[in-house]
């Protein structure tokens, strides 16, 4: 017999993160950074958070990948539920910066610049 069913429990995370949050604790995402070929990936994977919780801000080379948690979406308060800030460096292409969220895993993708290669500037005679 089955007391308790699985959809009570996922339900029941996000309200568990935030308690452990307000209480003191930290309610910390994973972060991994993937180096490809074309630029970086940057995955963010929190399993009890929503894709509507997240938020990604890009301030100068500064990239902040916040989570809160609302009661309703028209909550004025609202808790975090974790952050990760970011310092980008140079050679990448931070015009073309975007986000997918893809099973329970926020991926923020930014491509390399496309004129990375060194190149001679022409002196001009005055």
């Amino acid at each position: 017999m089955n007391l308790i069913s699985k959809d009570f429990i996922r339900s029941l995370m996000p309200h568990l993160d935030l308690m452990n949050t307000i209480g003191g604790g930290v309610a910390q995402a994973a972060m991994r950074i993937d180096k490809r070929e074309k630029g970086v990936v940057v995955r963010i994977a929190a399993p009890s958070v929503s894709s509507e919780k997240f938020h990604v801000v890009l301030n100068e080379n500064v990239l902040t990948v916040y989570a809160e948690f609302r009661h309703t979406p028209e909550d004025e308060l609202a808790a975090p539920l974790f952050s990760r800030v970011l310092q980008l460096p140079a050679g990448l292409d931070l015009t073309r910066i975007d986000a997918v969220f893809e099973g329970h895993e926020l991926q923020v993708r930014i491509p390399y610049q496309s004129n990375a290669e060194p190149r001679e500037i022409n002196i001009k005679q005055r």
